[in-house]
């Protein structure tokens, strides 16, 4: 029994990576016909491979050599899911943390979801961006459309997808409910994650709280809101 550390974009905004839902953020910059929303779904990836792959590369896979901040290696020795692709928490010496929305640095065979697949690394580093779309079709194994069973995937938990094994979804449920305190930072809720450890919370009364620059508010009583950054977070829990 401990805590559990559920942490969000907000973890990684100092290590130069844009939150999801800022000016900035990955859900408010999409592509030129499409919403972030709309790019970042299965669907997509099978009938516009070239876009999705594109928009992916763009607006993750560059910022695939940025380094982990303070609160990364504060965290490192911490009970932890993140919803975080980066990768960051890995880098900063976490080595059972679970990444309950995949990894950035990371591909599968694309698979029908629920089945067993090993995850592999993706090389990122062979891209060719003056030939971006044959390059990346190369990568991930794709001529025209990606086929089931014989081309890859990127390791990440699309919107039109669901938590399966794979993303470690059984242990991640599995370590709520034997937390005796959650918290919850840079997070703003509007995952299922999120949702589910809210829930488990509230059901076995366990202590909550949230840190982040403008908490969400949670209609439940046992709950302490830090009104800071991750940073500040973490130098007054010293």
């Amino acid at each position: 029994m401990s805590t559990l550390y559920i942490t969000g974009a907000g973890v990684s905004a100092q290590s130069g990576i844009p939150t999801f839902r800022g000016r900035d953020g990955f859900w408010t910059i999409g592509s030129k016909n499409y919403t972030p929303q709309e790019m970042a779904t299965r669907q997509m990836y099978q009938h516009h491979p070239d876009q999705f792959l594109r928009w992916y590369y763009e607006r993750f896979a560059t910022y695939r050599n940025n380094g982990p901040n303070e609160v990364h290696y504060w965290l490192s020795d911490k009970n932890l899911i993140t919803q975080n692709i980066d990768g960051l928490d890995g880098k900063a010496g976490n080595k059972n943390h679970i990444a309950i929305h995949g990894r950035l640095d990371q591909m599968t065979v694309y698979h029908q979801q629920g089945e067993d697949v090993s995850v592999i690394t993706t090389p990122w580093d062979d891209v060719d961006e003056e030939n971006l779309t044959q390059s990346l079709f190369q990568i991930f194994n794709i001529e025209q459309r990606p086929q089931l069973n014989q081309s890859l995937k990127p390791f990440v938990l699309l919107f039109d997808e669901y938590y399966t094994a794979l993303y470690r979804i059984e242990q991640a449920q599995q370590r709520m409910q034997e937390a005796t305190k959650i918290v919850f930072i840079g997070t703003s809720f509007s995952v299922n994650i999120t949702q589910m450890a809210l829930e488990i919370a509230i059901t076995n009364n366990i202590e909550i709280e949230i840190v982040d620059p403008a908490p969400v508010k949670i209609a439940y009583q046992k709950v302490t809101y830090h009104q800071m950054t991750a940073l500040e977070y973490i130098t007054q829990s010293r």
